[in-house]
């Protein structure tokens, strides 16, 4: 299948499908002598694996990811990474009925379309569950972006219609504040109401939508090409790229749309004998190239389309209407699952762009 590929040095291929033996994902171009371990893999793959909480679907993978290349001592060899996460718990006989039935919101009938043939055991490659992979390679790109002095830290913001408050704060404690909740929100407030928003339309067979923050620290001025490989761009597609994934902004986003020249525009300004900005709508991102400020991004993730609730539907197999009751288990709300998924694509993109900027001048 075209396309399960990402990056230009920093590259990223993953593999496999939901209901499939195990998914994967093979890395090409780390630099040899990073420290890796399979723990600097695990503990991020500990944050994405489900079961977790009654925020997360109840399947239950351990998600134990096993090295197969490019490591040796502990230490990167600069050879292809590749990793591998066996699938432990998939329960394919919920599926059945979904053989001849596309899921309304789900890409099941673009796929047959498409194909004319689909893996219709939860999704396969259009699963969620491929975003193993991401991960796994997002904690090599983290590790990479360490030496570089950059961290990456993301949030749920707004569940359900409810809107955190977030204060500007160190991302070491920010992190905490997020991993302290299942909702992975920072505003402790905000989290409780959320997830008992949450538990209500679980009970009623439905589900939430909302928004994920992510926010880049450290990144140096002049990543990014001022054309077709803008930061910015290559960040949009690498979120875009992501299942349920409808929107992506960029620093003030779709807000710029109503504000003034003079508003949008952050002055620049002298601090400490450094250039600096007085504000940050542009996002870290100026025609298409890092400023030095924080990147931040902001992700609208659509409601989890695997309900409960009776949806009108085909029947491709007898060419007629017909409903459908979707069974298994689901993530009532996709937000605090994203959260780790929305940082890997991030890092990812900086540490290729970190790569392809230390070739591009002396």
């Amino acid at each position: 299948m075209p396309g399960s590929s990402f990056g230009t040095l920093f590259r990223i291929t993953t593999w496999g499908e939901s209901h499939g033996r195990a998914v994967g994902v093979v890395l090409d171009g780390c630099p040899a002598e990073l420290a890796l371990t399979e723990y600097d893999i695990q503990k991020e793959l500990d944050r994405r694996r489900p079961g977790q909480s009654r925020a997360s679907t109840q399947r239950t993978e351990a998600d134990r990811v096993e090295i197969l290349s490019g490591i040796f001592e502990g230490k990167t060899t600069g050879t292809p990474i590749s990793m591998l996460i066996w699938n432990r718990d998939a329960d394919s006989a919920s599926y059945d009925l979904l053989r001849n039935r596309p899921r309304p919101g789900h890409a099941d009938y673009a796929y047959q379309m498409k194909y004319g043939l689909r893996d219709h055991r939860g999704g396969g490659r259009s699963s969620a569950r491929e975003t193993a992979g991401r991960v796994a390679a997002g904690a090599v790109a983290k590790k990479l972006l360490q030496h570089f002095g950059v961290e990456v830290a993301a949030f749920v913001t707004e569940l359900g219609g409810i809107k955190s408050r977030t204060d500007s704060v160190d991302l070491a404690e920010l992190r905490a504040r997020v991993e302290a909740n299942p909702i992975r929100c920072p505003d402790p407030n905000a989290a409780m109401r959320m997830m008992e928003q949450l538990d209500l339309v679980r009970q009623e067979g439905d589900s939430l939508g909302g928004m994920v923050t992510i926010i880049a620290r450290g990144v140096p001025p002049g990543l990014g090409d001022p054309v077709f490989d803008k930061l910015d761009a290559d960040l949009a597609k690498a979120l875009m790229s992501l299942g349920a994934v409808k929107a992506v902004e960029i620093g003030a986003g779709i807000g710029c749309a109503g504000m003034r020249g003079s508003e949008m525009n952050d002055p620049l300004r002298m601090e400490g004998g450094k250039i600096g900005f007085e504000g940050n709508n542009a996002g870290g991102i100026l025609g298409g190239i890092s400023t030095g400020m924080d990147i931040v991004c902001r992700i609208a993730v659509k409601p989890t389309p695997s309900i409960a609730k009776k949806q009108h539907t085909v029947d491709l197999a007898a060419g007629m209407d017909a409903e459908i009751e979707i069974k298994g288990r689901h993530d009532p709300a996709i937000p605090p699952r994203m959260v780790p998924v929305a940082e890997a694509m991030v890092a990812i993109v900086l540490a290729d762009h970190l790569l392809r900027q230390r070739m591009s001048r002396l």
